[in-house]
């Protein structure tokens, strides 16, 4: 395939901050330009244009939905996804770029840390952009949006109710109270004993990637209904 796009995909270093994209159009299809900027967070991935002219629907149902407009199942709130995920990384660019480390409004351990990740020369395996990103961003939403006014309170407002409207406080979920023996104290006991007397314990998930929060026409064990998709992100390394 003849296709600049295609042929040389990959623009940006995994380990710097991605400052090229290849251009997409709305369709989902590459312009063959290069935009010297990252790319904004979005749910429309790159499509190859088919080689035949399909009807109308066949067209539609090729591409991906937008979830960012899709309410919650009980309507009472609408999430704009996009907006929020390019919001807080304007806010975490903004405070990166800050040179001195007492404008950052962290812990000394936390700047410690950060100055590792920034200026040691590693001479072998070194952590990913996303990745010291991904952390960065966790900083930034624990150590620093509260003290950033109403800007820093509105994310963290929105991250509470979405965590609320997203994951109920009992062990069974959404379905069916649960047939157990045990109590969640009792759980916990005889699964992690030795941190039952522990304090402001952080519990990082890296298979966060597989939670999904419910969209309406979705079932209780969180299967999706007749026509429902899940979209997918572009690669930023496009």
């Amino acid at each position: 395939m003849d296709n600049p796009f295609f042929n040389h995909p990959i623009l940006n270093s995994p380990y710097e901050y991605p400052a090229r994209h290849w251009e997409i159009d709305d369709s989902g299809q590459p312009t063959n330009r290069i935009l010297d900027a990252r790319r904004r967070v979005s749910f429309i991935s790159p499509i190859p244009k088919p080689r035949k002219r399909r009807d109308a629907a066949a067209q539609q149902a090729s591409l991906v939905f937008d979830e960012a407009s899709r309410k919650l199942a009980d309507g009472a709130q609408q999430y704009d996804l996009t907006a929020i995920i390019n919001a807080v990384r304007r806010q975490v660019d903004v405070w990166r770029s800050l040179p001195n480390p007492a404008q950052w409004c962290v812990t000394p351990e936390t700047a410690r840390l950060l100055q590792h990740w920034r200026h040691h020369r590693f001479s072998g395996i070194r952590p990913f952009f996303c990745q010291v990103e991904a952390v960065e961003t966790a900083i930034w939403l624990t150590e620093v949006a509260p003290h950033a006014g109403r800007a820093g309170r509105d994310f963290l407002d929105h991250l509470a109710n979405a965590s609320r409207d997203a994951n109920p406080d009992l062990l069974q979920g959404r379905g069916e109270a649960l047939a157990v023996q045990e109590t969640e104290g009792q759980m916990l006991q005889r699964v992690m004993p030795e941190l039952m007397g522990a304090k402001g314990i952080l519990v990082l998930n890296d298979e966060a990637h597989h939670c999904y929060r419910e969209k309406p026409g979705e079932d209780n064990e969180g299967n999706l209904k007749g026509d429902d998709r899940k979209g997918n992100r572009s690669d930023e390394t496009l």
